[in-house]
């Protein structure tokens, strides 16, 4: 299992100052100066919180598994990557098909620590997204539909309370009264995959909705000028904003953008699907059929290399790439992919302070700004070392 760890050192994410972390019962009793002579591209910080894994290294959260614990292999690649907290995310599906995928996590949790100790929590994407091609990207169309709460209640009885985000599109006749729903039940509803009408989407920001999952894709190739979805998520306070920044998904400058109007509610997920962390070549998946990986981790469909499949990136890569293309200073773009979604998620959560839970990552950042993990601490347990 690992060391029981009770104090680190290294150099604070926030601000470069030597700093030592002192923990016990995997609870953060200090974080104090320290004189100690450190090595200063060593850093520490809190550990990354991914709200969105399909999966990792061969590995699918959406396939039916002979042995529920052949999906612990995927927290564990994730600690490697400095990913103490991580959502499964399960797509559009048959609803039986759902139910034996949220089965199968209630399992692995029950049988694996680490696996248990990693996923907090659910994400369900779709299957109340928009049916319409485009906005629906990978999603099988045959099983899309309209918001249903007693689907819901079902499925959040058989994973025991983990459901913690749906992503859906507010399209949908029924679909405020279905946000009102899942935000008393202590649900982030987060809108995406959708062709919903400016009103529409004032409609779900009004009845809860708080986030636009991977915002600028699941989106038309092309856009009417205005209006749109995109400006219509743009221009709502209230609603966050998910992003995948893996150099391939969305460019720089759209990056830019978001980050102007969304500031401190834009952060970072991954949306790896399970290719991510593979050798470069051809596959075949069980959604997206033939599949071709590069060697510079762009994931598209073998027959078209302009239509993507899905990312097969990690949070560490996406936090990397807006430090080496200068979207963003280590401070903040460390936040994006770890204090920020603890936010909006868990808005009274202590997070890197006295009294916080002990989720911690020593890293190393090289001269070209590759971020390179060498501890994982999880509720102050050594879960990875370099």
């Amino acid at each position: 299992m690992g060391l029981l760890l009770m104090k680190i050192q290294g150099n604070s994410y926030r601000d470069s100052s030597g700093i030592e972390i002192s923990f016990s019962e995997g609870i953060i009793d200090s974080i104090s100066e320290t004189q100690s002579s450190i090595d200063k591209d060593l850093f520490l910080g809190p550990g990354f919180t991914d709200i969105q894994v399909n999966g990792y290294g061969g590995i699918d959260y959406n396939e039916i598994q002979s042995d529920p614990m052949n999906l612990a292999g995927i927290s564990r690649l994730l600690y490697q990557e400095g990913v103490t907290t991580h959502f499964p995310t399960i797509i559009t599906n048959d609803p039986g098909q759902i139910s034996k995928l949220i089965h199968q996590i209630v399992s692995l949790r029950k049988g694996d620590e680490l696996s248990r100790m990693s996923i907090e929590g659910l994400h369900i994407e779709g299957p109340f997204i928009s049916p319409v091609d485009g906005p629906r990207g990978a999603h099988p169309k045959e099983f899309v539909r309209a918001p249903d709460w007693s689907l819901v209640q079902k499925w959040q009885n058989e994973s025991k309370g983990l459901i913690k985000m749906i992503t859906l599109s507010p399209e949908w006749e029924n679909a405020n009264s279905f946000i009102e729903r899942c935000v008393d039940y202590g649900i982030l509803v987060s809108i995406g995959h959708t062709n919903a009408t400016h009103q529409q989407i004032l409609d779900a920001v009004s009845a809860g909705a708080r986030l636009s999952t991977h915002l600028g894709n699941g989106m038309h190739p092309i856009l009417a000028r205005h209006p749109n979805y995109l400006w219509s998520q743009l221009s709502q306070d209230l609603l966050g904003a998910s992003i995948i920044a893996d150099g391939f998904h969305l460019p720089a400058e759209v990056i830019q953008v978001f980050q102007k109007v969304k500031n401190e509610k834009l952060l970072l997920v991954s949306d790896s699907v399970s290719l991510a962390g593979m050798p470069a070549g051809d596959y075949n998946l069980h959604i997206g059929g033939e599949v071709t990986l590069t060697s510079e981790g762009k994931l598209h469909l073998t027959s078209n290399s302009s239509i993507l499949a899905g990312s097969a990136s990690n949070i560490r890569n996406g936090v990397s790439f807006l430090v080496k293309n200068k979207l963003a200073l280590l401070p903040e773009a460390w936040e994006m992919a770890s204090v920020r979604p603890e936010k909006i998620l868990n808005p009274g959560h202590k997070i890197f302070e006295e009294g916080a839970i002990a989720d911690l990552i020593l890293c190393r950042m090289s001269e070209n700004g590759e971020l390179q993990v060498i501890k994982t601490i999880k509720h102050g347990r050594e879960v990875y070392s370099a």
